[in-house]
């Protein structure tokens, strides 16, 4: 039996992308030529603020002091449980050497970046959690100096709970502007900071353009579309479970596509009875967001096994990856395109989003095929280094002189020929490319 179809997406999840690319494109050469004062005057038409854009220890002292303690308690919970794991992450790079040809000696050698920028969103949702997210791993990799820039609120500037946890979580500065603008600031290194080398963290489908453009010029953790998440659930599953879990990822907007993909008729049909139930439930402009998605962009498909399950999966490479299945390990082994996975009802993709400790700045649109989400390593530039003792360059520059040769680039040859000239001045070499 293929693959069944029980509910198609009727839209597919690609925005406007040239007419969004016109207008970032415009904004960031308008705020290059004319830097913080364009900068300004961008803050001021789309975020509608006036107020200072770089924080000062007063008003981040001012911010900290509005956050309930409660509410502190759980942003630091979650910043131990991100900067754990990102610690984790870092003792998997090592430094080495190794002899590669007696006297000749190659190494390896981690750098993080010098200055990151961290994009946290804070329109509609205020996201707290990005915050953690990005400024721990930054600061885990050790960056020298690190921005957190987010999108002030009219007449109120940044929401508090976004302040605190930047602050807390290493943040060098923190700016209050948002959009184009924000990311254009810390990339061209306005209002007295140093330029970015990378930057990292969601946003808009401005911002996401932005940081498309820029790239090359800056690093960047990738290219983000609007979030996804796809569940592969058998007839173990708790259908109430899937329904809320696939709800829970389709508020994130109008455009945010969720998948169920199982191979029990019972369990899709009880799940699509369920989902719209507990989207009326919902909150209004969650229900509106989750309400388009799941008309738009949901599949519902039903496989005939779970080899085809995973195989769908696979095709999919989705953001999010939740498995409510028996036999986990045996999923665990054989998934392999995926963001982040998810493995049994007793975790949920929310969990990654907030407190886990995995971080949530994860590869959406299918790119989870080819990259992983944000971690330490993103800050990281991996170099290499050699020296060599006389003797061991030899073999090195004789097989050198032969392979430019024969690649026609003389100039490399002749590097390695001087030096054998040099040390060896009694030797003879056949460096001829057909020797």
């Amino acid at each position: 039996m293929p693959r069944e179809y029980l509910k198609k997406a009727t839209l597919t999840s690609k925005s406007d992308a040239t007419e969004t690319q016109a207008i970032v494109r415009g904004i960031l050469d308008d705020i290059e030529a004319r830097g913080d004062a364009a900068a300004l005057e961008y803050a001021a038409k789309f975020d509608k603020y006036d107020g200072n854009v770089l924080l000062t220890e007063e008003e981040v002292a001012a911010a900290v002091a509005k956050v309930p303690e409660k509410l502190k308690r759980d942003i630091q919970f979650a910043h131990a449980n991100v900067k754990r794991f990102a610690e984790a992450q870092k003792g998997t790079i090592a430094d080495f050497e190794v002899e590669v040809v007696p006297g000749l000696i190659a190494g390896q050698k981690s750098i993080p970046v010098a200055a990151a920028g961290c994009y946290v969103p804070g329109g509609r949702y205020s996201h707290i959690a990005s915050a953690i997210m990005t400024v721990t791993t930054a600061k885990v990799a050790g960056c020298e100096h690190i921005v957190a820039c987010s999108p002030p609120r009219p007449g109120e500037g940044i929401a508090p709970a976004i302040v605190y946890a930047a602050h807390i979580c290493g943040a060098d500065r923190i700016m209050a502007m948002g959009g184009v603008q924000g990311v254009a600031a810390m990339t061209f290194g306005l209002f007295g900071l140093p330029k970015a080398n990378i930057l990292v963290g969601p946003g808009n489908q401005f911002v996401a353009e932005a940081k498309r453009i820029l790239f090359g010029r800056v690093g960047i953790d990738m290219i983000a579309g609007p979030t996804d998440s796809l569940i592969l659930a058998d007839s173990t599953a708790d259908p109430m479970i899937v329904a809320a879990d696939l709800v829970g990822q389709a508020e994130h907007g109008y455009n945010s596509p969720v998948w169920l993909v199982t191979d029990d008729r019972a369990l899709a049909e009880e799940v699509m009875r369920l989902v719209p139930l507990l989207i009326e439930d919902l909150p209004d402009v969650n229900r509106d967001n989750a309400t388009a998605a799941w008309r738009d962009y949901a599949e519902v498909i039903l496989c005939p096994d779970r080899e085809e399950m995973a195989a769908t999966s696979d095709a999919y490479a989705p953001e999010h990856l939740t498995v409510q299945a028996a036999d986990l390990d045996w999923w665990l082994g054989r998934l392999s395109c995926y963001g982040s996975l998810f493995l049994g009802e007793e975790t949920t993709v929310a969990f990654g989003d907030k407190a886990s400790g995995t971080n949530h700045v994860l590869p959406t649109s299918g790119a989870a095929s080819y990259t992983g989400g944000l971690s330490v390593h993103k800050y990281m530039k991996i170099v290499t280094w050699q020296r060599s003792t006389k003797e061991g360059a030899k073999p090195i520059a004789e097989a050198t002189a032969r392979i430019a040769r024969l690649e026609g680039m003389e100039g490399h040859a002749r590097t390695a020929d001087i030096r054998l000239r040099k040390y060896f001045p009694d030797e003879t070499f056949d460096l001829t490319a057909d020797g």
